[in-house]
């Protein structure tokens, strides 16, 4: 669980707070689907199902962003790190690449937003 606070406008104090569950702030789905066809659905499919065209040949086997029991028990934070960083950052498939190089941190967040959409 993370909270972050800040000054509005009118000088009042806001919060934001995101959890596992909790959306990026200021991820666009919209957005963020643009980004996965173009690099992640080879892979995990353009549903996001874990069956995209190299899935039949890679193993372990893509993530299946629309499990929602397993979207669940992850942070905003962690996919935000495994995409940039890539599997072998966070303990995970050296065949996830890195995308940090390629993605601005506003694409980061619209993809975490779109893989969030995926498992509702």
């Amino acid at each position: 669980f993370s909270s972050r606070a800040g000054r509005g406008r009118g000088g009042g104090v806001f919060f934001r707070c995101g959890g596992p569950g909790a959306a990026p702030q200021g991820g666009a789905a919209a957005a963020g689907n643009v980004k996965y066809q173009q690099l992640c659905a080879s892979c995990h499919g353009a549903t996001g199902k874990g069956d995209g065209p190299a899935a039949k040949v890679l193993n372990p086997k893509p993530r299946n962003h629309t499990d929602a029991e397993y979207m669940k028990t992850i942070s905003d934070e962690y996919i935000a790190k495994i995409t940039k960083l890539g599997g072998v950052a966070v303990g995970k498939s050296p065949l996830m690449p890195p995308w940090g190089g390629v993605l601005s941190d506003a694409d980061v967040q619209n993809l975490v937003a779109f893989m969030r959409s995926l498992a509702k």
